[in-house]
């Protein structure tokens, strides 16, 4: 069986992954009350995220999708986090599949000059606040975002982080 975590951006033809993969997590796991009717850009990753200057990546091991990070290019040299969902046995240091996304979505706004990063969470989702938090990512008030930052009806906590005022990892 392969072991090795691989990343890549992905298009449309995941689509069926993805929405299995992240209503799974959102789910039965957290027991969300989310559908795919709240979260429609899922069907059409490339119209939502890759056109606008944005990108969808999958992490996996061998050929399963076991997780993935999204970013919305805004303008203004920022940018929104989104869909950053991993299966539960996958998650933890050991391989390290949360910190390779976002270190390759941190690498992408690097290249793409987009400084200002926000995202936007739910209060039950603990260990991802801790996770952001250990990443420099700050809290930011709903009512400090950017007004051009794509609210989420579900989301009812905010982070923020700024690569211009850090050094490259």
């Amino acid at each position: 069986m392969e072991n090795t975590l691989t990343i890549k951006p992905i298009y449309n033809d995941y689509c069926d992954q993805i929405i299995d993969l992240i209503l799974s997590i959102q789910q039965k796991e957290f027991g969300l009350t989310i559908t795919i009717n709240q979260q429609l850009d899922l069907l059409d990753v490339e119209t939502n995220y890759h056109q606008g200057g944005g990108n969808f990546w999958g992490a996996f091991i061998g050929d399963k999708l076991i997780g993935t990070i999204a970013l919305i290019n805004c303008g203004h040299n920022s940018a929104c986090i989104r869909k950053m969902f991993v299966k539960k046995e996958y998650r933890g240091k050991e391989l390290g599949t949360a910190q390779q996304l976002l270190n390759t979505l941190l690498q992408y706004c690097r290249e793409k000059e987009i400084t200002a990063i926000y995202l936007g969470t739910v209060h039950q989702l603990k260990a991802a606040h801790r996770f952001y938090e250990r990443n420099s990512f700050t809290p930011i008030a709903v009512a400090d975002l950017p007004p051009y930052f794509p609210l989420m009806i579900t989301d009812n906590m905010f982070y923020q982080l700024h690569l211009d005022k850090q050094t490259a990892l």
